[in-house]
């Protein structure tokens, strides 16, 4: 397919997304001023709430509560590549897109090709068709569309995220079937976290503009609590931005957006030791695709994710800690051609014409079903951490239009995963073993093809604490083995058809495609350190250095008809087709490092990561992988003032150039940031991102033979109003 730049034009109506906030506004206005008591009996996210804001002097952000950890963990305890981004970093960052909330965090990356509405997130240099498992509220994001440079994409916007948790390699495995490359999980806002103790109802109103791209974003936030055990959130942002220019002042046609999202969540506290949570997250955007800079597509665009998730514990958290996840999310993409195009038929590969407005459409419904229960007990005077559960997934495709529209590029079909697994965590002084057991299997068809699979996936830590002396009690080190599994997906078995637009070829479905199996060997350290300098500073340290085979590594190659055994029939256009196949191995290695400093004046973090890797076939030929980022180092410097109500700092992160990447160039660049609790109800922040207006590229944008430039400078100015009774 013919590279195709976007250009997010949106055309959702103004007036529709003032009247869509002032309905949230009125509905704070309008809530009763009495004032409600604060709920007795918290339970999960709030209860965690508490916990964080009745935590100590020398608490950080490594020593937050992991929203998905299975077993209560906080970064900094994990045995385990984590990170933890909370809502104070995401207000510093005053992200724009989902790719601005992950700045420096190790290992991750992201891709946009100038889409910067949509993303996709890369972990330790693999991404794409769900070995990056990405959730909302504990909802897949399996929304996948054929296309050069990203394959799977999710959308959400930042202002509906409360925190971001990251655990990078296949010790994610719990969290679901074939990650393994990691999971990101994005929990929204809840109601606990924005109302006071003593508000029944509370309300907020945020303006931001940008300067690059010449950007606004309206935010307007709603909640109430109905009584002491069930309250209700609302939240909806708009956003319109143009194209942004780049470090040379050049406009970077198809960057600018015009984005409508929302949230509602409630939570209900049936009884001492149980919570429901419900939540709706949804999209609905209008944007306009460009190629050589001319509009050639019209994009509607609608994304809904709907969860429903249950807790239940028993007063000691002993034998009992069950939750019980259910979601369904589905995302619908339509282009409608504004211009005749020149294209291919998908089936006989001569030359046809698009009409202007044709049709081609993208449905991919995801369903999810998550159940696991803790157990905590002691045998010998070892502590017991149980944990045991199952998992499924099912996405159903549909995509349609007319002949050589799009759509024929992303086949339709169905594919069902599923996987149950135990895993115990046993503690005893200084010696801390985790053990697991998963089991994966996943079925595949359409009308021609029905394929399955399954396989045994185990992990072992093991973690040490050998001192005992002041300066070295914090000091841990582990090592792990982990094993993941990942299926093939839809795309990647049955897509098939001729080559849409600028050359004809065929596409081949391979049916015959195996899963892959990531098999990571990491070592790790761990370091916690209170009172170093002063009373209630506070050190926190992890690194690990870790090796991933990915055998069966399944990507795309090219074909000759004149290779014996390709399959690759000779026939008019260009004589090569294109197939997914299975490597050898994927080899990966690397180095991850994120430290942080937190003293009453301020804090200082350093995060850094370094990947490598490349593919080897099954005649042991190497070759580089595409999908490996830059090497990253980001310091962060950050000062409070005026008892705490002004904060500034500053970012810089250096990006080195992966190998094999014939566009990609080092670079470095410096942020700048301050933030003013003028009042209990009014906060002015401020961002300069870009400050030496540097021009540069993502390595992972576009290919590895295009660059799409980056904005250049770009300042940031937002207010946010709060008021509640």
């Amino acid at each position: 397919m013919g590279l195709i730049v976007r250009e997010w034009r949106g055309r959702s109506a103004a007036n529709g997304a003032a009247a869509l906030l002032a309905s949230v506004a009125a509905i704070a206005l309008s809530a009763p001023s009495a004032h409600a008591q604060q709920a007795t009996h918290p339970t999960d996210q709030s209860k965690e709430a508490e916990q964080q804001r009745a935590a100590l002097a020398g608490a950080t952000l490594l020593d937050k509560i992991l929203v998905l950890s299975r077993t209560g963990e906080t970064a900094i305890q994990s045995l385990a590549s984590a990170s933890h981004v909370d809502q104070e970093q995401l207000d510093r960052r005053m992200a724009t897109t989902p790719n601005e909330m992950l700045l420096g965090v190790p290992g991750v990356a992201e891709q946009a090709d100038a889409r910067r509405v949509s993303t996709s997130i890369n972990i330790r240099g693999l991404q794409d068709f769900g070995r990056v498992a990405v959730i909302v509220d504990g909802a897949r994001q399996n929304f996948q569309r054929s296309d050069h440079g990203t394959q799977s994409t999710f959308y959400i916007d930042p202002e509906l995220v409360k925190s971001v948790d990251v655990i990078r390699g296949p010790v994610a495995n719990t969290y679901g079937s074939g990650a393994i490359g990691g999971v990101v999980f994005f929990d929204t806002k809840d109601a606990v976290d924005f109302l006071k103790p003593d508000e029944t109802w509370a309300g907020s109103v945020t303006g931001r503009y940008e300067s690059n791209g010449k950007g606004w974003t309206t935010s307007a936030t709603g909640a109430y609590r109905i009584n002491e055990n069930w309250d209700v959130l609302g939240n909806i942002v708009y956003r319109d931005y143009d194209n942004y220019k780049d470090g040379d002042g050049d406009t970077v046609n198809g960057t600018g957006f015009d984005v409508l999202s929302g949230l509602l969540k409630t939570t209900v506290r049936p009884t001492e030791n149980s919570e429901l949570k419900l939540g709706w997250v949804g999209s609905s955007d209008d944007w306009d695709e460009t190629s050589g800079g001319v509009p050639v597509n019209d994009v509607d665009l609608k994304s809904n994710t709907f969860t429903a998730r249950y807790i239940i514990t028993d007063e000691d958290k002993s034998w009992l800690d069950l939750h019980i996840n259910t979601s369904y999310n589905k995302t619908n993409l339509d282009l409608t051609s504004l211009a005749p195009q020149n294209r291919f038929d998908p089936v006989t590969g001569l030359p046809v014409v698009l009409p202007a407005g044709s049709l081609s459409t993208f449905d991919v419904g995801t369903t999810g079903i998550d159940i696991w229960n803790t157990s905590r007990f002691e045998t010998n005077g070892i502590a017991h951490e149980l944990t045991y559960g199952g998992d499924w997934v099912g996405d159903n495709v549909k995509t349609g239009g007319a002949a050589g529209g799009d759509s024929f590029y992303t086949p339709s079909g169905k594919r069902n995963v599923s996987g149950a697994y135990v895993q115990d965590k046993l503690t005893w002084d200084w010696l801390e073993v985790i053990a697991g057991l998963r089991y994966d299997s996943y079925s595949l068809k359409d009308d021609t093809h029905d394929i399955s699979g399954d396989r045994l996936s185990p992990r072992v830590t093991v973690g040490v604490s050998p001192f005992n002396s002041a300066g070295l009690a914090g000091l841990q080190f582990y090592g792990t083995y982990a094993e993941g599994y990942r299926s093939p997906s839809i795309t990647e078995t049955l897509i098939s058809g001729n080559h849409p637009a600028g050359v004809s070829f065929p596409f081949l479905p391979n049916p015959n495609l195996r899963p892959e199996t990531g098999k990571t060997t990491e070592l790790g350290v761990n370091y916690k350190q209170n009172d170093i300098f002063e009373p209630g500073d506070a050190l926190r340290l992890k690194a690990a250095y870790f090796n991933n085979d990915v055998d069966d590594y399944i990507d795309g190659v090219t074909l000759s008809p004149f290779a014996p055994g390709s399959g690759c029939p000779f026939g008019p256009g260009i004589p090569i087709c294109f197939q997914y196949q299975n490597f050898a191995k994927a080899k990966i290695n690397g180095f991850e490092l994120e430290g942080v400093y937190d003293a009453a004046w301020g804090y200082a973090g350093l995060s850094a990561s370094i990947t490598d890797g490349h593919t080897v076939s099954y005649k042991g030929v190497e070759a580089d992988l595409a999908t490996i980022p830059s090497s990253q180092v980001t310091a962060q410097l950050g000062l409070r003032f005026l008892e705490d109500k002004l904060t500034v700092g500053g970012e810089v992160q250096y990006n080195g150039k992966p190998k094999g990447n014939a566009v990609a160039a080092d670079y470095t660049l410096v942020n700048a940031f301050a933030s003013y609790q003028a009042t209990d109800d009014l906060k002015v922040d401020f961002r300069a991102d870009n400050l030496f207006d540097v021009k540069y590229a993502n390595p992972l944008n576009g290919s590895t033979t295009i660059a799409v430039y980056e904005p250049g400078i770009t300042l940031k100015l937002a207010a946010t109003m709060r008021f509640g009774g």
